[in-house]
């Protein structure tokens, strides 16, 4: 399988703070790998020097099997990015917007034009192409953006948090089509702060701390890097602190918390460990109400792995 890119022991300094440390990160042809990591972990450094819009301390970086520099032409021209901060000209139309930027990488007139027509047709503005960005919704104009970038048909797209600040809706015709493009053949950086989003169209997923990759996998694999396998979660009127002991000290049980009548269990491994704990309750004639189970989240590890939330701020 082809690398599309490939940064191997890259550094960045900024004076005394370490952006950067000695990253390695690979990005294989025609998959959808998720960047994630909390405020100040490296992610928008990282995608910067790839982009060698920022020059870095240490390391390597190749895209498409070559050098990557500020110079490096060829090699951008088959890039498209799309960044969380709207980049659109106010002056310009929907279909004149899309056709600037498609035009700084195709000059073919007669194949720009049914580039365009393609990008419009992809992102649903048909109806807006004659529009002016400040007359269209959050989500079309996310749409837009979108379009600007992809127009020219990259073959690796990095997306910056697409998502932010739209409505359910957009937000699903938005991902639909990133893994449309993804269909298509191109090979996309995805970066969230919606767990959801990540785990519903990436193939791979990167977690990176202190501009460190700190775990990497599928949502699958990352799940089993964590204690948490299970969460039982049980409305319980009274309980008494012996069978909450009781409760901690069965198997695969490794915590037990109970407040405001409700009963939360942490598992780690086992396979019926809600009807153990349904039978404890029953065999005790434990009154119980509402149970559910839940299996690990993203956020679940997110949080294990880097003791904090995705968003800090």
């Amino acid at each position: 399988m082809e690398k599309i890119v490939e940064i191997n022991n890259l550094v960045k300094r900024y004076k005394d703070l370490i952006a950067v440390d000695h990253l390695n990160l690979q990005v294989n042809e025609g998959e959808i790998l998720g960047l994630l990591g909390p405020n100040g972990s490296g992610k928008t450094t990282t995608l910067n020097c790839l982009m060698a819009l920022l020059s870095y301390d240490k390391g390597e970086i190749t895209v498409f099997g070559k050098p990557m520099k500020p110079e490096s032409y060829r090699q951008k021209r088959d890039i498209g990015v799309v960044l969380q901060n709207v980049a659109v000209f106010e002056s310009f139309t929907v279909y004149e917007n899309i056709d600037f930027f498609c035009g700084l990488y195709i000059s073919d007139k007669k194949k720009r034009r049914e580039y365009v027509e393609d990008a419009i047709r992809f992102v649903e503005l048909d109806g807006f192409r004659k529009f002016y960005p400040k007359k269209l919704s959050g989500g079309l104009l996310r749409r837009l953006n979108i379009a600007c970038g992809i127009a020219h048909k990259p073959r690796l797209i990095i997306l910056d948090e697409p998502t932010v600040a739209v409505d359910p809706q957009s937000r699903n015709k938005i991902l639909e089509g990133i893994q449309e493009l993804n269909r298509q053949g191109a090979t996309i950086i995805y970066t969230s702060h919606y767990m959801e989003e990540v785990e519903q169209i990436c193939s791979r997923i990167v977690i990176l701390d202190k501009g460190r990759n700190i775990a990497e996998g599928t949502a699958d694999q990352l799940k089993q890097m964590i204690k948490n396998s299970e969460t039982i979660v049980i409305q319980v009127p009274k309980l008494a602190q012996e069978h909450l002991a009781q409760i901690q000290a069965m198997k695969h049980i490794y915590s037990v918390d109970y407040a405001e009548q409700q009963l939360m269990i942490k598992c780690n491994g086992g396979d019926h460990n809600l009807i153990h704990v349904m039978n404890y309750l029953q065999e005790q004639e434990i009154v119980f109400g509402k149970v559910y189970s839940e299996l690990p989240t993203l956020n679940d590890v997110f949080l294990e792995i880097t003791g904090k939330a995705l968003r800090d701020d």
